[in-house]
């Protein structure tokens, strides 16, 4: 299939390129930008008038729920909520059921993903049997099955020692390792920020030392070691801060928000609206602007989604026993254009954070839109703004702390790998 998208106007931050100009895409791959190449003959023709051309969306965290949880929902479900947010490139945490610990599992899933021939799917393979924090998995087959990094998800490691190991074999091999900062005990079982809120709401407290206590730990561990880490879902402006440190110290280091911390803050839970219910939790209005001021000076590499789809059930309960998570992955282009416009940034910087940046942080070809790039293209109306409803939304979950919202940037179209996956006018 050759196609040549015409009159749109091209973003590709990894190109530094904005421009009104025409792309060409053959074999699944970009063969030209601007003028067509010799005897080029397009099969289709689409017309970006008025639409915005970018490189589809690299997703850092998004949980599709297979294995093992399917009642909440399906890679079905969940890719097409992908394609229909304009995310081309999916890392999934291992935090499945059974966790992603084994090459076989690894394999099921890829198989299952390009079955569907839709998004690209980049699991993350578990650091210890099982999550549990004891035994180190068998890293190099777990790689060598297709994993792109070796995670906890959002289990810690409570033995130092065992995380110690687990380093020293990743740098040995220059295996990337992904962590979510979080101390195992100071605010286990705590449900929300620790603050006033919390305190008004009697909502037990997860404080920010729970995070800025385990980076301490991380550095240490990577100064020893030379460990190559990815620190997700940060949420507070101490941890930033010791990030911005960290990153001026030469640690080989990487870090991301999830798109939900960059706009809410624990001031949205309001009358213990459980969908504001999220791990890491919603921080104060302070930790909110430093993680945009972070955002905006690059000490934050990239936003993701956090994607985490429930069933209604989980959420219909008292917000301290409610599901932890939300929707994401249709969200996470228009609440990275809410964040850019509302920053004062321009376009070709805020796709950043959701294009090559997180694809660096992958270490994949994607995220650009150069010759010879995998056409992986989403097509967008930035001005145009859509309502948040739970019928809106593809995906299995309908969880989301921004229903009702109005949100700027309507994808029009998705391509993976040089076929259109989603059409919304179709």
């Amino acid at each position: 299939m050759k196609l040549h998208i015409s009159n749109g106007r091209l973003i590709d931050p990894a190109n530094g390129i904005d421009a009104h100009s025409d792309l060409y895409i053959a074999a699944g791959h970009v063969v030209a930008v601007g003028a067509a190449p010799s005897g080029f003959t397009a099969n289709r023709t689409i017309d970006a008038t008025g639409l915005v051309v970018t490189p589809g969306l690299v997703d850092l965290a998004a949980r599709l729920r297979e294995p093992g949880f399917e009642h909440k929902a399906g890679l079905e479900s969940e890719m097409a909520a992908a394609l229909a947010g304009g995310v081309t490139s999916i890392a999934c945490p291992p935090d499945t059921e059974p966790p992603l610990d084994e090459p076989g599992l690894v394999k099921m899933l890829k198989y299952r993903a390009k079955t569907l021939n839709q998004a690209h799917l980049y699991p993350l393979g578990a650091l210890t049997v099982g999550l549990k924090g004891g035994e180190l998995t068998e890293m190099s087959e777990l790689i060598a099955a297709g994993c792109v990094a070796l995670s906890q998800a959002s289990e810690p490691v409570t033995d130092t020692a065992v995380l110690l190991r687990a380093l020293q074999y990743a740098s040995t091999f220059d295996y990337p390792v992904w962590l979510r900062p979080m101390d195992a005990y100071i605010g286990r079982g705590g449900v929300a920020h620790s603050g006033p809120i919390a305190t008004r709401l009697g909502l037990s407290g997860i404080p920010v030392m729970s995070e800025t206590i385990a980076l301490h730990t991380i550095f240490e561990l990577v100064r020893s070691t030379g460990a190559r880490v990815h620190l997700c879902r940060l949420s507070s402006g101490a941890g930033l801060g010791l990030v911005r440190a960290a990153r001026r110290e030469g640690l080989p280091i990487t870090c991301d928000v999830s798109a939900h911390h960059i706009h809410l803050t624990d001031m949205d839970i309001g009358y213990f609206d459980s969908n504001c219910r999220i791990d890491p939790p919603l921080r104060s209005q302070r930790d909110r602007e430093a993680i945009r001021a972070a955002l905006e000076d690059g000490v934050v590499d990239a936003i993701c989604s956090d994607h985490t789809p429930l069933d209604d059930d989980a959420k219909q309960l008292p917000f301290g026993e409610a599901g932890t998570g939300a929707t994401g992955l249709e969200l996470l282009l228009s609440l990275t254009l809410k964040w850019g416009a509302e920053s004062r940034l321009p376009l070709l910087r805020t796709l950043e954070k959701v294009t090559s940046a997180p694809a660096r942080v992958l270490g994949i070809a994607a995220g650009e839109l150069g010759v010879g790039a995998r056409a992986d293209v989403c097509l967008f109306r930035e001005s145009e703004h859509w309502r948040v409803t739970a019928q809106s939304l593809k995906s299995q979950g309908r969880n989301t702390p921004f229903l009702g919202y109005e949100l700027p940037g309507m994808v029009a179209l998705t391509i993976v790998g040089g076929h259109v996956a989603f059409d919304a006018s179709a």
